[in-house]
Protein backbone atom coordinates (compact mmCIF):
# COMPACT_ATOMS: atom_id res chain seq x y z
CA UNK A 1 0.00 0.00 0.00
CA UNK A 2 0.91 3.63 -0.85
CA UNK A 3 1.95 6.09 1.53
CA UNK A 4 -0.96 9.01 0.68
CA UNK A 5 -2.39 12.36 1.61
CA UNK A 6 -5.79 14.04 1.49
CA UNK A 7 -5.56 17.42 1.14
CA UNK A 8 -8.38 19.78 1.94
CA UNK A 9 -9.01 23.12 0.39
CA UNK A 10 -7.84 24.86 3.47
CA UNK A 11 -5.03 23.18 3.93
CA UNK A 12 -5.93 20.35 6.19
CA UNK A 13 -4.40 17.34 5.99
CA UNK A 14 -4.81 13.65 6.34
CA UNK A 15 -2.12 10.33 5.82
CA UNK A 16 -3.59 6.95 5.07
CA UNK A 17 -3.07 3.80 2.51
CA UNK A 18 -3.57 3.70 -0.59
CA UNK A 19 -6.13 0.09 -1.12
CA UNK A 20 -7.82 1.10 -4.26
CA UNK A 21 -6.21 2.60 -8.06
CA UNK A 22 -3.39 4.33 -7.36
CA UNK A 23 -3.59 7.88 -9.41
CA UNK A 24 -4.17 10.83 -7.71
CA UNK A 25 -7.66 12.80 -8.15
CA UNK A 26 -9.86 16.10 -6.86
CA UNK A 27 -13.11 16.21 -5.91
CA UNK A 28 -15.48 17.98 -3.62
CA UNK A 29 -15.04 15.72 -0.10
CA UNK A 30 -18.50 14.81 1.55
CA UNK A 31 -19.26 12.29 4.24
CA UNK A 32 -21.68 9.58 4.26
CA UNK A 33 -23.22 8.09 7.84
CA UNK A 34 -24.64 4.95 6.39
CA UNK A 35 -23.54 1.76 7.98
CA UNK A 36 -23.56 -0.16 4.59
CA UNK A 37 -24.09 -0.03 1.34
CA UNK A 38 -20.88 0.67 -0.81
CA UNK A 39 -21.45 -1.14 -3.45
CA UNK A 40 -24.81 0.93 -4.01
CA UNK A 41 -22.97 4.37 -3.08
CA UNK A 42 -20.57 3.97 -5.19
CA UNK A 43 -22.98 3.28 -8.56
CA UNK A 44 -24.89 6.19 -7.59
CA UNK A 45 -24.60 8.56 -9.90
CA UNK A 46 -25.58 11.61 -7.51
CA UNK A 47 -21.55 11.56 -6.33
CA UNK A 48 -20.20 12.02 -9.70
CA UNK A 49 -17.28 14.55 -9.18
CA UNK A 50 -17.62 13.66 -5.46
CA UNK A 51 -15.01 12.05 -3.03
CA UNK A 52 -17.21 10.22 -0.45
CA UNK A 53 -16.08 9.61 2.94
CA UNK A 54 -17.93 6.99 4.97
CA UNK A 55 -18.09 7.33 9.15
CA UNK A 56 -19.10 3.94 9.58
CA UNK A 57 -15.01 2.65 10.45
CA UNK A 58 -15.30 -0.95 9.06
CA UNK A 59 -15.83 -1.17 5.04
CA UNK A 60 -15.15 -3.85 3.14
CA UNK A 61 -15.79 -6.50 5.09
CA UNK A 62 -18.65 -8.17 2.83
CA UNK A 63 -17.23 -7.79 -0.48
CA UNK A 64 -18.73 -7.13 -3.46
CA UNK A 65 -21.30 -8.82 -5.35
CA UNK A 66 -21.23 -9.48 -9.14
CA UNK A 67 -21.36 -6.55 -11.65
CA UNK A 68 -24.10 -8.51 -13.56
CA UNK A 69 -27.04 -6.91 -15.34
CA UNK A 70 -30.92 -7.69 -15.93
CA UNK A 71 -32.72 -8.72 -19.34
CA UNK A 72 -33.90 -5.43 -19.16
CA UNK A 73 -30.76 -3.90 -19.02
CA UNK A 74 -30.79 -3.00 -15.07
CA UNK A 75 -27.93 -4.12 -13.03
CA UNK A 76 -28.72 -6.96 -10.70
CA UNK A 77 -27.16 -5.50 -7.51
CA UNK A 78 -25.78 -1.89 -7.88
CA UNK A 79 -27.42 1.30 -8.79
CA UNK A 80 -26.03 1.55 -12.08
CA UNK A 81 -23.04 0.95 -15.08
CA UNK A 82 -20.32 2.07 -13.03
CA UNK A 83 -18.56 3.49 -10.24
CA UNK A 84 -19.42 7.44 -10.18
CA UNK A 85 -17.68 8.51 -7.15
CA UNK A 86 -14.02 9.87 -7.73
CA UNK A 87 -12.72 7.94 -4.70
CA UNK A 88 -13.48 6.39 -1.26
CA UNK A 89 -11.95 7.21 1.68
CA UNK A 90 -12.36 4.78 4.81
CA UNK A 91 -11.03 4.23 8.42
CA UNK A 92 -10.16 0.87 8.32
CA UNK A 93 -10.77 -1.53 5.25
CA UNK A 94 -11.20 -5.12 5.67
CA UNK A 95 -8.64 -6.89 3.37
CA UNK A 96 -10.71 -10.07 3.81
CA UNK A 97 -13.98 -10.47 3.09
CA UNK A 98 -17.24 -12.98 3.53
CA UNK A 99 -20.84 -12.77 1.98
CA UNK A 100 -22.99 -15.40 -0.05
CA UNK A 101 -23.34 -13.05 -2.88
CA UNK A 102 -19.48 -11.52 -2.87
CA UNK A 103 -17.44 -11.75 -5.95
CA UNK A 104 -14.73 -9.82 -5.25
CA UNK A 105 -12.89 -7.73 -2.69
CA UNK A 106 -13.43 -3.76 -2.57
CA UNK A 107 -9.62 -3.44 -3.46
CA UNK A 108 -10.04 -5.45 -6.62
CA UNK A 109 -13.18 -3.94 -7.81
CA UNK A 110 -11.66 0.23 -7.21
CA UNK A 111 -9.09 -1.04 -9.27
CA UNK A 112 -10.98 -2.60 -12.26
CA UNK A 113 -12.73 0.29 -12.64
CA UNK A 114 -9.89 2.63 -11.35
CA UNK A 115 -10.79 4.67 -8.47
CA UNK A 116 -8.46 5.51 -5.93
CA UNK A 117 -9.51 4.43 -2.34
CA UNK A 118 -7.64 5.73 1.01
CA UNK A 119 -7.64 3.86 4.32
CA UNK A 120 -5.83 4.53 7.57
CA UNK A 121 -7.61 8.02 7.95
CA UNK A 122 -9.85 9.10 11.25
CA UNK A 123 -13.15 9.52 8.90
CA UNK A 124 -14.83 10.81 12.08
CA UNK A 125 -11.92 13.67 12.78
CA UNK A 126 -12.57 14.58 9.25
CA UNK A 127 -15.76 14.39 9.41
CA UNK A 128 -16.16 16.62 12.26
CA UNK A 129 -13.91 19.00 10.14
CA UNK A 130 -16.42 19.21 7.48
CA UNK A 131 -19.31 19.63 9.64
CA UNK A 132 -17.73 22.46 11.16
CA UNK A 133 -16.35 24.23 8.00
CA UNK A 134 -18.91 22.87 5.51
CA UNK A 135 -17.70 20.28 2.28
CA UNK A 136 -15.09 21.68 0.57
CA UNK A 137 -12.67 20.36 -2.49
CA UNK A 138 -10.15 18.16 -1.60
CA UNK A 139 -6.95 16.57 -3.18
CA UNK A 140 -6.04 12.85 -3.35
CA UNK A 141 -1.82 12.91 -3.76
CA UNK A 142 0.36 9.93 -3.61
CA UNK A 143 3.48 11.10 -1.33
CA UNK A 144 5.87 9.73 -4.34
CA UNK A 145 4.85 12.00 -6.46
CA UNK A 146 4.58 15.24 -5.51
CA UNK A 147 4.54 17.15 -8.57
CA UNK A 148 1.17 14.99 -10.26
CA UNK A 149 -1.18 17.14 -8.40
CA UNK A 150 -4.57 16.78 -10.31
CA UNK A 151 -7.31 20.18 -10.05
CA UNK A 152 -11.32 20.03 -10.25
CA UNK A 153 -14.01 21.96 -9.54
CA UNK A 154 -17.39 21.46 -8.40
CA UNK A 155 -19.25 24.06 -8.50
CA UNK A 156 -20.52 25.24 -12.27
CA UNK A 157 -19.93 22.38 -13.46
CA UNK A 158 -23.00 20.16 -14.98
CA UNK A 159 -22.40 17.13 -13.58
CA UNK A 160 -26.35 16.05 -14.65
CA UNK A 161 -25.21 16.49 -18.36
CA UNK A 162 -22.05 14.35 -17.76
CA UNK A 163 -24.38 11.18 -15.90
CA UNK A 164 -27.01 11.45 -18.02
CA UNK A 165 -28.64 9.12 -20.80
CA UNK A 166 -27.83 9.93 -24.09
CA UNK A 167 -30.09 8.05 -25.98
CA UNK A 168 -34.26 7.13 -25.31
CA UNK A 169 -34.03 3.75 -23.41
CA UNK A 170 -37.50 1.91 -23.27
CA UNK A 171 -38.38 -0.33 -20.01
CA UNK A 172 -41.17 -2.83 -20.38
CA UNK A 173 -43.11 -3.58 -17.10
CA UNK A 174 -42.39 -6.50 -15.32
CA UNK A 175 -46.01 -7.69 -14.54
CA UNK A 176 -49.00 -5.97 -16.06
CA UNK A 177 -52.91 -7.36 -15.68
CA UNK A 178 -54.56 -7.70 -18.75
CA UNK A 179 -57.57 -5.62 -17.24
CA UNK A 180 -55.42 -2.55 -16.43
CA UNK A 181 -54.01 -1.38 -19.70
CA UNK A 182 -50.05 -0.45 -19.08
CA UNK A 183 -49.42 3.14 -18.15
CA UNK A 184 -46.44 4.77 -19.92
CA UNK A 185 -43.96 7.14 -17.82
CA UNK A 186 -41.23 9.59 -19.28
CA UNK A 187 -38.55 9.13 -16.85
CA UNK A 188 -36.36 12.32 -16.84
CA UNK A 189 -33.10 10.84 -16.43
CA UNK A 190 -30.67 13.29 -14.57
CA UNK A 191 -28.78 10.39 -13.18
CA UNK A 192 -31.20 7.74 -12.47
CA UNK A 193 -30.67 4.94 -10.04
CA UNK A 194 -31.87 1.88 -11.33
CA UNK A 195 -33.70 0.81 -8.61
CA UNK A 196 -36.01 3.93 -9.69
CA UNK A 197 -36.60 2.22 -12.72
CA UNK A 198 -37.57 -0.94 -11.23
CA UNK A 199 -39.65 0.35 -8.72
CA UNK A 200 -41.96 1.68 -11.54
CA UNK A 201 -41.34 -1.80 -14.01
CA UNK A 202 -42.27 -3.72 -10.98
CA UNK A 203 -45.71 -1.20 -11.02
CA UNK A 204 -46.74 -2.36 -14.09
CA UNK A 205 -45.57 1.14 -15.70
CA UNK A 206 -43.72 0.90 -19.09
CA UNK A 207 -40.54 3.17 -18.75
CA UNK A 208 -39.81 5.82 -21.26
CA UNK A 209 -35.99 7.12 -19.93
CA UNK A 210 -34.79 10.21 -22.03
CA UNK A 211 -31.80 12.54 -21.77
CA UNK A 212 -31.92 15.30 -18.97
CA UNK A 213 -32.61 17.88 -21.45
CA UNK A 214 -34.66 16.05 -24.06
CA UNK A 215 -38.21 17.81 -24.81
CA UNK A 216 -40.74 15.31 -24.27
CA UNK A 217 -43.71 17.26 -23.91
CA UNK A 218 -45.21 16.65 -27.42
CA UNK A 219 -44.67 12.85 -26.93
CA UNK A 220 -47.26 10.48 -25.72
CA UNK A 221 -47.08 9.44 -22.39
CA UNK A 222 -49.51 9.51 -18.47
CA UNK A 223 -46.84 10.83 -16.14
CA UNK A 224 -43.41 12.19 -15.34
CA UNK A 225 -41.06 10.98 -13.65
CA UNK A 226 -37.97 13.34 -12.82
CA UNK A 227 -35.45 11.28 -11.50
CA UNK A 228 -32.24 12.36 -9.31
CA UNK A 229 -28.93 13.63 -10.32
CA UNK A 230 -25.27 14.73 -9.02
CA UNK A 231 -24.37 18.72 -8.64
CA UNK A 232 -26.07 22.00 -8.83
CA UNK A 233 -29.91 22.09 -10.42
CA UNK A 234 -29.09 25.39 -11.29
CA UNK A 235 -26.98 24.18 -13.57
CA UNK A 236 -29.90 22.52 -15.35
CA UNK A 237 -32.18 25.29 -16.62
CA UNK A 238 -33.27 23.28 -19.97
CA UNK A 239 -34.49 20.64 -17.81
CA UNK A 240 -37.09 23.67 -16.21
CA UNK A 241 -37.86 25.19 -19.29
CA UNK A 242 -39.31 21.54 -20.55
CA UNK A 243 -40.91 21.18 -17.31
CA UNK A 244 -42.69 24.51 -17.33
CA UNK A 245 -43.99 24.04 -20.71
CA UNK A 246 -45.34 20.98 -19.90
CA UNK A 247 -46.98 21.98 -16.59
CA UNK A 248 -48.74 24.61 -18.90
CA UNK A 249 -49.57 22.05 -21.40
CA UNK A 250 -50.99 19.75 -18.96
CA UNK A 251 -52.47 18.10 -15.61
CA UNK A 252 -50.67 14.78 -15.85
CA UNK A 253 -48.91 13.45 -12.97
CA UNK A 254 -45.65 14.53 -11.80
CA UNK A 255 -43.32 13.48 -9.39
CA UNK A 256 -39.43 13.93 -8.74
CA UNK A 257 -37.01 12.50 -6.27
CA UNK A 258 -34.17 14.75 -4.92
CA UNK A 259 -32.95 16.09 -7.62
CA UNK A 260 -36.58 15.72 -9.56
CA UNK A 261 -37.94 17.76 -6.11
CA UNK A 262 -35.62 20.63 -6.84
CA UNK A 263 -36.29 20.92 -10.59
CA UNK A 264 -40.08 20.79 -9.74
CA UNK A 265 -39.56 23.32 -7.07
CA UNK A 266 -37.40 25.59 -9.64
CA UNK A 267 -40.56 25.54 -11.90
CA UNK A 268 -42.86 26.09 -9.78
CA UNK A 269 -40.98 29.19 -9.07
CA UNK A 270 -38.84 28.40 -5.81
CA UNK A 271 -34.95 28.77 -5.15
CA UNK A 272 -32.47 26.43 -4.60
CA UNK A 273 -29.79 26.80 -2.02
CA UNK A 274 -26.32 25.04 -1.08
CA UNK A 275 -26.62 22.97 2.17
CA UNK A 276 -23.42 23.89 4.48
CA UNK A 277 -22.69 19.56 4.76
CA UNK A 278 -25.67 17.81 3.04
CA UNK A 279 -28.00 14.68 3.99
CA UNK A 280 -26.21 11.55 3.18
CA UNK A 281 -26.89 8.74 5.24
CA UNK A 282 -29.64 5.93 5.44
CA UNK A 283 -31.52 7.50 9.31
CA UNK A 284 -32.81 11.10 8.05
CA UNK A 285 -35.62 11.75 9.78
CA UNK A 286 -38.15 13.38 8.08
CA UNK A 287 -42.11 14.12 8.72
CA UNK A 288 -45.00 14.86 6.60
CA UNK A 289 -46.26 17.76 6.74
CA UNK A 290 -49.76 18.47 8.54
CA UNK A 291 -49.75 14.86 10.04
CA UNK A 292 -47.77 13.36 12.86
CA UNK A 293 -46.01 10.24 11.09
CA UNK A 294 -42.09 10.45 10.47
CA UNK A 295 -40.32 8.38 8.43
CA UNK A 296 -36.45 7.10 7.98
CA UNK A 297 -35.37 7.99 5.24
CA UNK A 298 -32.27 7.57 2.98
CA UNK A 299 -31.22 10.19 1.42
CA UNK A 300 -27.87 11.81 -0.89
CA UNK A 301 -28.17 15.37 -1.38
CA UNK A 302 -26.24 18.69 -0.81
CA UNK A 303 -28.88 21.36 -2.03
CA UNK A 304 -32.34 22.21 -1.07
CA UNK A 305 -35.25 23.75 -1.90
CA UNK A 306 -35.68 27.29 -0.02
CA UNK A 307 -39.81 26.22 0.71
CA UNK A 308 -40.51 30.25 1.25
CA UNK A 309 -39.97 30.92 -2.09
CA UNK A 310 -42.85 28.35 -3.55
CA UNK A 311 -45.78 30.14 -5.27
CA UNK A 312 -48.85 30.03 -3.93
CA UNK A 313 -50.09 26.83 -5.03
CA UNK A 314 -47.74 24.89 -3.67
CA UNK A 315 -46.72 23.73 0.01
CA UNK A 316 -44.33 21.66 1.35
CA UNK A 317 -44.94 17.95 1.67
CA UNK A 318 -42.30 16.86 3.81
CA UNK A 319 -39.59 18.51 6.01
CA UNK A 320 -36.49 17.06 8.00
CA UNK A 321 -36.75 16.52 11.30
CA UNK A 322 -32.73 17.54 12.30
CA UNK A 323 -32.74 20.93 10.58
CA UNK A 324 -36.39 21.73 9.09
CA UNK A 325 -35.18 21.86 5.50
CA UNK A 326 -37.20 20.98 2.82
CA UNK A 327 -38.21 17.42 2.06
CA UNK A 328 -40.79 17.42 -0.63
CA UNK A 329 -43.54 19.42 -1.98
CA UNK A 330 -46.31 19.04 -3.48
CA UNK A 331 -49.18 21.40 -5.80
CA UNK A 332 -52.22 22.03 -4.19
CA UNK A 333 -54.91 20.97 -6.53
CA UNK A 334 -52.70 18.99 -9.16
CA UNK A 335 -50.88 15.56 -8.88
CA UNK A 336 -47.37 16.82 -9.07
CA UNK A 337 -45.22 15.71 -5.81
CA UNK A 338 -41.78 15.39 -4.85
CA UNK A 339 -39.44 14.04 -2.06
CA UNK A 340 -36.02 15.54 -1.91
CA UNK A 341 -34.92 11.69 0.28
CA UNK A 342 -34.59 8.20 -1.70
CA UNK A 343 -37.87 6.37 -1.43
CA UNK A 344 -36.33 3.46 -3.05
CA UNK A 345 -34.17 3.51 -0.64
CA UNK A 346 -31.37 0.93 -2.33
CA UNK A 347 -29.69 0.50 0.17
CA UNK A 348 -31.54 1.93 2.77
CA UNK A 349 -34.78 1.88 4.70
CA UNK A 350 -37.78 1.05 2.72
CA UNK A 351 -40.53 3.30 4.66
CA UNK A 352 -41.27 5.71 2.25
CA UNK A 353 -41.96 3.75 -1.24
CA UNK A 354 -45.75 4.45 -0.88
CA UNK A 355 -44.52 7.30 -2.83
CA UNK A 356 -44.37 5.55 -5.79
CA UNK A 357 -47.85 3.61 -5.24
CA UNK A 358 -49.07 7.36 -5.12
CA UNK A 359 -47.89 7.70 -8.23
CA UNK A 360 -48.74 4.94 -10.38
CA UNK A 361 -52.50 5.96 -8.29
CA UNK A 362 -52.38 9.18 -10.04
CA UNK A 363 -51.80 7.30 -13.36
CA UNK A 364 -55.06 5.37 -13.09
CA UNK A 365 -57.12 8.30 -12.50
Amino acid sequence: MKDVTLLLQDGTKFHGKSFGYDAPVAGEVVFNTAMMGYPESLTDPSYAGQIMVLTFPLVGNYGVPPFTFEENGLPTFMESDKIYASAIVVADYSEKYSHWNAKESLAEWLKREKVPGITGIDTRELTKVLREQGVMMGKILFDDEPDNIPEADYSGVNFVDKVSTKEIITYKPQSSNPQTPTKKVILVDCGVKANIIRCLINRGCEVIRVPWNYDYTDMEFDGLFLANGPGDPDMCEDAVKILKKQMQKSDKPICGICMGNQLLAKAAGAKIYKLKYGHRSHNQPVRMVGTDKCFVTSQNHGYAVDASTLGTDWEELFVNMNDGSNEGIRHKSKSWFSSQFHPEACSGPVDTEFMFDKFVEALRK
